[in-house]
């Protein structure tokens, strides 16, 4: 197949990138070369501007794809954007949205691509909604070919996911298990999540290119394992061969006093807090045979090592490692003032 990734170099794509051009597809990068040493020979990159409309059309010449995958659409101008650019020019349009669409809390923790989309405490979450909504409408109207993808927490040897971090990523929190401090878990740490390894949700989704189950429709793609958040930070803990010491704060609180930048309203209260359970059965149904063969404990180890061998990974946040400990220093200074009967 001929496909092109708007992208095509981040936490997820990466993965997609590398299995197409191992299976020989030809593929086509559109970004803007910032990471184009990681790139494998046999693709062809066009080094653009995706906003610049004008350039993409000009570089992209007269070629039609099999597939357009957009993986950096955040809000509607940019979708409407596609729509322009690419009516006429592809059988398949794919496009990246979130699982934090889903309705928060959902009145079921099993979430099904027919959930309700809904999510009052993030704004990524509700531009998420109005680029499917506007999407649909041009596949019902135009006949616009899209698929929407809904991925949740996936993850890359590059970064080790956590629910709580500062702007700078997670390894603070990793230096603070290393150094033998706390570090903030939400709520009583019991809640449900899903950690998806990007190899795998590559398979899945390279599974819906060409697909013509998947034309009109949304899918979700995910590992079957949940884990709780108490058990996601002990695998961490267990990988980098520390105790496992964590402190449990409450979701609302942490929200209400994290600075503006950690936007801990929208990815916990709207997204990590709430327990959840996918169910995959549409994506298994168009992809016979798909399944998320690593689960995270084997995952982690692999983030660990490379982070390790990777010194120019290991970015500190000093202020992010100060507000946990303030966090922490408030709840102890509550709980002694607040006298048991």
């Amino acid at each position: 197949m001929k496909i092109l990734i708007v992208g095509g170099t981040g936490t997820i794509s990466s993965a997609i990138t590398r299995q197409l051009a191992a299976a020989g597809h030809d593929l086509w990068l559109l970004n803007r070369g910032t990471r184009k040493d990681e790139v494998p020979a046999n693709v062809r990159q066009v080094i653009a501007d995706i906003n610049d409309e004008q350039q993409v059309k000009q570089l992209l010449g007269d070629n039609c794809f099999d597939a357009v995958c957009e993986f950096i659409g955040f809000v509607t101008q940019q979708v409407e954007r596609d729509i322009r650019l690419f009516s006429g020019r592809t059988r398949q349009y794919v496009y990246i949205s979130s699982a934090s669409a889903y309705n928060k809390p959902a009145r079921s923790h099993i979430i099904t691509e027919g959930t309700m989309l809904a999510n009052p405490h993030w704004q990524y979450s509700r531009d998420k909604i109005a680029c499917e909504e506007l999407l649909l409408k041009a596949y019902r109207e135009q006949g616009f070919p899209v698929t929407i993808v809904r991925p949740s927490h996936t993850y890359c040897e590059r970064s080790v996911p956590v629910s709580i971090h500062g702007p700078k990523g997670s390894w603070q929190v990793l230096k603070r298990m290393l150094e033998g401090k706390p570090v903030l878990v939400h709520g009583d740490g019991s809640s449900l999540w899903t950690l998806t390894w990007n190899e795998d949700f590559a398979r899945g989704f390279i599974g819906l290119l060409g697909n013509p189950k998947a034309i009109g429709e949304a899918f979700q793609i995910m590992s079957d394992e949940t884990l709780t958040w108490n058990q996601v930070y002990e695998c961490i803990a267990n990988a980098l061969g520390v105790p496992f010491h964590t402190y449990h704060v409450a979701s609302s609180f942490l929200a209400a006093v994290c600075p503006k930048d950690y936007d801990l309203e929208g990815n916990l209260l709207g997204d990590k807090a709430v327990t959840v359970e996918f169910d995959c059965t549409k994506l298994k149904r168009a992809v016979p045979g798909f399944c998320a063969t690593t689960r995270f404990d084997e995952g982690v180890r692999r983030c660990v090592a490379y982070l390790l061998s990777h010194p120019e990974l290991q970015v500190e946040d000093p202020e992010f490692d100060a507000w946990c400990d303030q966090v922490i220093a408030a709840q102890e200074e509550a709980r002694k003032k607040v006298k048991r009967p």
